[in-house]
């Protein structure tokens, strides 16, 4: 039987869980704070750091995955001493929440106006774009800066979001939560977005704990090798 360490971003820890109970490989998962993403090189620290302990640790695995995708060149640079890296080539965790990156882009392709995703791990352990989200923050830097600064200071808070025009829930059949996409709907009207979901596939996540790596949808890093972007529809490669 195959063990393998896994070092995952916290949004996916739901969907990890649930794969790695059912699992015919051994399966041992780290989870990391969530958001490192916004500081990338916060995140590459955070990993490699991970993943030396792994490999200092007593316990031999057979691979280290990577519960990430490219999220913001993050992972480029990381590297393991004696183990396997395996990552799935996406640009960001909602390629293994939809199950590939070729629907990913399809859903991508065409559209005017920027998708934000709202799924489970996201709406649990983060404050998402929406009324919640506004009353607290303003009420923040009203105690801080007094009223004409925290007006000025959400007109700023709130200028990244025009890039974006709907929300979307995502999530597993098997984890679906009416309340969420309830929860997701009512952020998209306060915002005037649009709103979709779309039932995700646990296809590639599964496959990355089973070990059914192909070239196609997964990179393996032999030992030794780092993470680079590949500038091409591979999306990352090993050098």
């Amino acid at each position: 039987m195959m063990r393998y360490r896994v070092i995952a971003c916290k949004v996916l820890m739901r969907e990890l869980y649930m794969l790695a109970a059912h699992a015919q490989s051994t399966v041992e998962i780290s989870l990391m704070r969530q958001q490192l993403h916004n500081t990338p090189d916060l995140l590459r620290e955070s990993v490699q750091r991970e993943i030396d302990r792994t490999e200092a640790g007593d316990t031999d695995f057979d691979a280290i995955l990577l519960g990430y995708c490219l999220c913001s060149n993050g992972i480029v640079g990381l590297r393991a001493k004696k183990t396997p890296l395996v990552v799935a080539r996406g640009h960001d965790c909602i390629t293994l929440l939809l199950g590939s990156r070729q629907r990913y882009h399809e859903l991508f392709h065409g559209r005017e106006g920027g998708i934000y995703w709202y799924s489970p791990g996201w709406i649990e352990h983060t404050l998402q774009p929406g009324r919640e989200r506004f009353e607290r923050v303003y009420a923040e830097y009203l105690s801080k800066y007094g009223e004409d600064n925290a007006r000025y200071l959400m007109e700023t808070e709130q200028g990244w979001m025009k890039k974006y025009s709907c929300a979307t829930y995502v999530s597993w059949p098997t984890l679906w939560s009416p309340g969420q996409a309830a929860y997701t709907r009512d952020c998209a009207d306060y915002l005037g977005w649009s709103y979709e979901e779309y039932r995700g596939d646990d296809a590639l996540a599964r496959r990355l704990l089973e070990g059914d790596w192909n070239e196609e949808d997964f990179l393996v890093v032999p030992p030794g090798c780092t993470i680079e972007p590949s500038y091409d529809e591979r999306i990352i490669r090993a050098v």
